[in-house]
This record gives structure tokens, C-alpha cells and sequence, in this order.
């Protein structure tokens, strides 16, 4: 099946349903599509293992759950991310997997569908026998051989003899259990089993320098051993140039698949007199007749055989610091890409244009904090009003007033704004309308009259207004005392303002 099945498509549609976005990830990267899993699934399972929200527990069961199935792309991919996880996760991952009792339980997978599906059955269950023995020897040792500090004071050098003796056959066992993948470079035929060896290969390179490290702290310590001990560290140099010859068997299939010569590193063999050397001391031991040998030549065949194996210790490590090196060149260019990306969205967009409203403008990329507006020179729209520069130049053309039309709600000024009517309410239709100000003489017969010390209290006051009288026909100021009088004359001004007519 080259493509994601109708299965794959229903499960993830049912995670999505159900809001697991982890287990929709885990279902889309172990699809029935024939490549290994697709970067951009792992980088996201990656980054849940950092979240300390994510439940790394269910996480890990929605691998387990996919290799269940019957398909041996399916599991392989499942696989596949769980190993991917252990090596590039957050240690907790790991951790959590070292806790359990048991992981893969794949000894006996067999995918019957095909020729091809009983070629990869293979695989897989060797495979799934490399990542319980990870997983064990996390828990044995309490950290991962892959990721543990190198060098002249790394875990490995500077561990004592009792504790040596205990922890590389350890990283035997796990060296034993990658080498049995056992892939010739014929049987990598398509883009799963690719990934996997992918991921062997970084593996076998990081697990071999920290096996080659513990051996030569074992020959540093080797002359000054008890006799056990000594018994046991021999047995562990003879497995140890055992297994560099399988590896550089593994190697060479890399080589042959196309893996750079630069990333494959050298391995040097430490001289055949040490193991002589190393077998004459346990006989001596073990008082046996042996040939003797001064101390001398004896520390000249340990210098010679450490030199070599830190040679070999030397190239591992350039290979992996090399790939680190590309890692994080890859993670620099994908970031520089991203950037262009968003700067090209940015330059795709509109620029906003400058309005009267905005009080400022971003013309050329940089921000003008001019005014939009200058308030010395603004005009309405109609040009009917000009504004004077001194915006607190209380002039009668700025006084508000009433619409006839008004219902209390709060009027639009001068001044941009809102502000609610001062004056009493609306009386009906054709009612009684009283000009107070005429009546008591508290009216400017003038727009320059108004005194100053006033103008704050006479803008707030209300003008009559629809009045109908022309601006220079305001009714005169009464200047009689006389009551009758006053009040004859002010019947007469309403039945003029009114627009009425005595019948």
C-alpha cells in the first residue's frame, strides 16, 4: 500500500474528534505509507516529550497501541518513533520506559500479506529486541551510554574498578543486541527500514565510544587488579576485540548504502602483544610458569595499546561531533527559512494609509508622530466653519444650542464629541414657551458683550431656540417696575414668538 489507507484516515478523524492531538500525531506518523516517519510528525512528538503538561505515559501507549497492528509498515514506523523519541526526547521519555516491566513484546510478529512482509518481520523483531535492551540498560545504570559525558574525565574513564567491571557488560549486551540487526546493505530496500538503520548507525557510533572508553580504563586499572578481577577483565578485552570486528563489519554496510566516508569512523586495532601481555600477568596470578617481562616492556605495550584505542575513541568522537555540528546548521537554515517566510507575508500586506483620524502615520517604515490634524488651520467638511487657533476662545458662534427637534440625547459639539443637553425638557406641540433671559434682562444684546468673568456659566446656559426672530430683532429689555405693565408686554413678545395670532 503506497499511501495512508482508509484506516489511517478514520483513526486519525477519531482522535481528532476525541482533542488527542498526541495520539492523532502518533497515528499519522505510523501510517501504511512505505517511508519512515515524517520530520515534521517526530519534531511535534518531540516537543510534547518537553511539555510537562503532556502525559508521557499515555504517549508511550499510543506506540505500543500501533504495534498491535498487522501491518508491518505500521509497526515498524511505530518503532521507528519510539526509537527516535529515546535518542532526540526529553530523558523522561526514556526514563518512563525503563520503569516498565515490559516494552515490545514482538518475538513472534510475522506479517503473512507478502513477500516483502516476511522480509521485514525480520527486522522488526530484532529491532524491537534492541529497544527493550536500551530500555534495560537504562534502568540497570540509570543513564544512557549514548548521551553520557566523553573524554579523559568522562562517566566511563573516571569509573572505579569494582563499578567498571559491572557496567560494560552492559554496553555489551546492548552492542550485541544492534549489531544482530544483522542488515546487509541488498535488504535496505525501502524508506522504513532506511530510517531504522539511520538510527542504528548514529547509535552503534555514540554506544562504541563509551564501550571503547570503558575499556581503556579497564587496561589503565588492569596490572593493579586482584586476580578475579583480573580473570574478569580479560574475558571483557577478548568480547571487546570481538565486537570491533562486528562493528566495523556494521560500518561497512553504511559505507555501502551511500553514508559519507567522512561520517564512518576509523577503528585501530591496539597491538596483539597487549592481550599477550594481559594473559601472562593473570598467570602469574595464578602462579603458573610464565616468561618473565620487565616492567618496562610490560607499561610500553599498555602505552602503546591505549594510545591506539584512543585513537579509535578520538574518531568516534569527531563523527558525532560532526553530526551534531550538521544538526544544528540544518536547525539554523530551517529557521533562516522561516524568517524570509514571515517577511515576505509581511511584505505582501497592505500599508494602511493615513487618516484624519490617526494620529499618526507609518509612511517609509518608520512612524511619524506628526498630528493628522492641525487645529489652528481645520475646517468642517462643508467649510462653513473655521475654527480660530485658540481652541478656549469662548466666541458666541461656539455656543451650543437646542434643536427644536431635540429628544434629550446627547448632541454632537465642535469639539469631536458628545455632550447632553443643558436645558429643560421639551415641551408639546404649541405649548407655552418662556425667553426667561428677555424677561429678566440677564440676556446679551450683543455677541461681544459677554463679560469674561460670565463666559464659563453662560455657554452652559440654554438659548431659545426656533424662536423664528431674525438676530437683530430680539426683544427689547423691559426697564419698567411696573408688574401690569411687565406682564402685558411679555403676553404680547410670546404671542409674536409663537407665531400666533390674537382672534
Amino acid at each position: 500500500m503506497s499511501g495512508q489507507s482508509i484506516t489511517d484516515r478514520i483513526t486519525a478523524a477519531q482522535h481528532s474528534v476525541t482533542g488527542s492531538a498526541v495520539s492523532k500525531t502518533v497515528c499519522k506518523a505510523t501510517t501504511h505509507e512505505i517511508m519512515g516517519p515524517k520530520k515534521k510528525h517526530l519534531d511535534y512528538l518531540i516537543h510534547c516529550t518537553n511539555e510537562m503538561n503532556v502525559n508521557i505515559p499515555q504517549l508511550a501507549d499510543s506506540l505500543f497501541e500501533r504495534t498491535t497492528n498487522t501491518s508491518w509498515v505500521v509497526v515498524f514506523k511505530s518503532l521507528i518513533s519510539t526509537h527516535h523519541l529515546m535518542v532526540y526526547g526529553n530523558e523522561r521519555f526514556v526514563q518512563y520506559l525503563a520503569s516498565r516491566n515490559t516494552l515490545f513484546n514482538l518475538s513472534n510478529f510475522l506479517d503473512k500479506s507478502g513477500l516483502q512482509g516476511y522480509d521485514m518481520s525480520t527486522f522488526i523483531r530484532r529491532y524491537s529486541r534492541y529497544l527493550n535492551e536500551k530500555a534495560v540498560s537504562y534502568r540497570q545504570v540509570a543513564f544512557d551510554f549514548t548521551k553520557v559525558k566523553r573524554g579523559v574525565d568522562g562517566v566511563m574513564r573516571t569509573m572505579n574498578t569494582e563499578k567498571l567491571l559491572k557496567t560494560i557488560p552492559i554496553i555489551q549486551n546492548q552492542m550485541d543486541a544492534l549489531l544482530d540487526f544483522n542488515v546487509n546493505a541488498n535488504e535496505l530496500t525501502n524508506g522504513v527500514i532506511n530510517a531504522a538503520f539511520m538510527l542504528l548507525f548514529k547509535d552503534s557510533i555514540r554506544l562504541f565510544a563509551a564501550y571503547n572508553e570503558g575499556i581503556i580504563n579497564l587496561l589503565e586499572k588492569y596490572f593493579d587488579m586482584k586476580k578475579t578481577q583480573c580473570k574478569e577483565g580479560l574475558d571483557i578485552y577478548k568480547k571487546f576485540l570481538t565486537r570491533m570486528t562486528r562493528i566495523s563489519e556494521f560500518l561497512k554496510v553504511a559505507e555501502q548504502v551511500g553514508i559519507d566516508r567522512g561520517d564512518i569512523p576509523d577503528l585501530s586495532q591496539a597491538p596483539s602483544s597487549l592481550l599477550e601481555a594481559l594473559e601472562q600477568h593473570l598467570a602469574s596470578l595464578e602462579g603458573k610458569k610464565v616468561k618473565d617481562s620487565t616492567a618496562a616492556s610490560r607499561a610500553s605495550t599498555l602505552s602503546n595499546a591505549v594510545s591506539s584505542l584512543a585513537s579509535t575513541g578520538m574518531s568516534f568522537t569527531k563523527v558525532d561531533e560532526r553530526e551534531k555540528q550538521a544538526a544544528l546548521e540544518e536547525e539554523q537554515a530551517r529557521l533562516k527559512a522561516l524568517k524570509e517566510q514571515r517577511l515576505k507575508e509581511l511584505s505582501k500586506r497592505p500599508s494602511f494609509a493615513t487618516t484624519d483620524t490617526s494620529p499618526v502615520s507609518t509612511t517609509g517604515g518608520t512612524i511619524s508622530t506628526a498630528p493628522a490634524i492641525d487645529f489652528s488651520t481645520a475646517s468642517c467638511s462643508n467649510g462653513a466653519l473655521k475654527m480660530e487657533s485658540d481652541l478656549f476662545d469662548l466666541q458666541s458662534s461656539f455656543q451650543p444650542s437646542m434643536q427644536s427637534g431635540s429628544t434629550g440625547l446627547p448632541v454632537a459639539t465642535a469639539w469631536a464629541g458628545y455632550s447632553t443637553p443643558q436645558g429643560p425638557p421639551q415641551q408639546p406641540a404649541g405649548g407655552l414657551q418662556v425667553d426667561f433671559e428677555s424677561v429678566f434682562g440677564a440676556k446679551a444684546t450683543g455677541s461681544n458683550s459677554l463679560n469674561p468673568e460670565d463666559a464659563a456659566g453662560a455657554i452652559l446656559k440654554p438659548t431659545l431656540a426656533g424662536s423664528g426672530l431674525p438676530s437683530n430683532q430680539q426683544p427689547e429689555k423691559l426697564v419698567s417696575d411696573d408688574l401690569d405693565s411687565s406682564l402685558a408686554n411679555l403676553v404680547g413678545n410670546l404671542g409674536i414668538g409663537n407665531g400666533t395670532t390674537k382672534k
